[in-house]
């Protein structure tokens, strides 16, 4: 573990001397509400650290020196936005084995299934709910940290040269780019949407508005008692309190301290006397329907997708699922934001020039 400025001063060099580096991320978000950076694991030819972001070391050094690095990762969009927001941490090169794996046809492209399969080792899963805020860490929590990129960089070595062979390498770094892109944007939390829990979509008038205050207040709760949303209560839940308090019924949960159930109990009164006007508007329709010029164009654009696919042997979905061909269809102008060029081109699609 490293936890001190010698530690790290000590790990520098080594990381230096490689041109590529592999990186994980663990937080707390089963644990918290507002989740943190909790350890961040590197590994090298010359072994594998485990580096401590709650020990109070000036980590910028590290950031620095990860930057001039190829970055392999497993599914980087996450730990990308977790080492932006603990580290300021923007890379300028990445290798997202997963992307590699999904451009090669693999069907199990998990982490796991990919070290089973090229080096026929089972990892465990014991620690993947485990409290990583929590010091100091299991032997059993650090072990399964360690393995989270111990295989990363003989892993990112096959593939690289499977998609070379395949002469898919150029995709691949494409769409390596467009990751790092996306992560350096923060998502926006829509406020009109953000209550609609899975589960709610047919909930209209005061039910809806019951579920948007018990939902507003389940938020204000978890954060007073920095613990995750579902902790409080689960999404389930929530549909079935406010379906039930329409009907003029409330429901008692035992866990509830009282100070709880009176303030869960106004969320829900607050909401009953609100007029019809204050409930919630009703999802209209996305869009209007398209004509039929887009539909056609959609569909040939499937069609070609799925040709495509077929013949490199990947997934559709993974060249443009039914939703972005849809969304081009209707407006070109989209294309460039939605598609990398591989994909376009496997499309039939014309991208705005000097646009990747």
């Amino acid at each position: 573990m490293i936890a001190s400025v010698k530690q790290l001063a000590e790990l520098i060099p080594l990381i230096e001397r490689n041109a590529r580096v592999a990186v994980d991320t663990e937080a707390d978000s089963l644990h918290c509400y507002r989740e943190k950076l909790c350890l961040v694991q590197v590994s090298v030819p010359e072994g594998d650290f485990l580096i401590d972001p709650l020990a109070g070391t000036d980590l910028s050094l590290l950031a620095a020196v990860l930057t001039t690095k190829e970055i392999v990762l497993h599914g980087a969009d996450y730990d990308l936005r977790m080492l932006r927001r603990g580290l300021t941490f923007q890379p300028t090169r990445v290798f997202d084995t997963m992307i590699a794996a999904r451009l090669l046809g693999l069907r199990e492209f998990s982490y796991a299934a990919l070290v089973e399969k090229y080096f026929g080792v089972q990892l465990t899963k014991g620690s993947q709910k485990a409290n990583w805020a929590q010091r100091p860490l299991s032997s059993q929590m650090e072990r399964y940290a360690r393995n989270d990129t111990h295989y990363l960089l003989p892993l990112a070595q096959t593939l690289e040269q499977q998609l070379n062979e395949r002469g898919r390498l150029g995709w691949f770094f494409q769409s390596c780019e467009r990751v790092i892109s996306a992560a350096a944007i923060d998502r926006e939390r829509n406020a009109e949407e953000v209550w609609r829990v899975r589960g709610s979509g047919a909930m209209r008038g005061v039910a809806a508005a019951v579920l948007r205050s018990i939902w507003t207040w389940r938020e204000t709760e978890a954060q007073r008692v920095d613990r995750p949303p579902f902790h409080i209560l689960r999404n389930e839940q929530l549909i079935q309190a406010a379906e039930t308090a329409v009907n003029g019924k409330m429901l008692h949960f035992r866990h509830f301290s009282e100070r709880r159930t009176r303030d869960f109990r106004a969320a829900i009164q607050t909401a009953l006397a609100l007029t019809e006007e204050d409930w919630p508007k009703a999802r209209g329709r996305r869009g209007e329907r398209p004509t039929k010029e887009v539909e056609r164009a959609a569909e040939e654009m499937r069609k070609r997708r799925d040709a495509a696919a077929h013949e490199l042997g990947i997934e559709p979905s993974f060249i443009a699922p039914r939703a972005t061909i849809d969304a081009i269809a209707a407006d070109g102008s989209r294309t460039n934001q939605l598609l990398v060029s591989w994909q376009r081109k496997l499309l039939g699609c014309k991208g705005q020039t000097g646009s990747q």
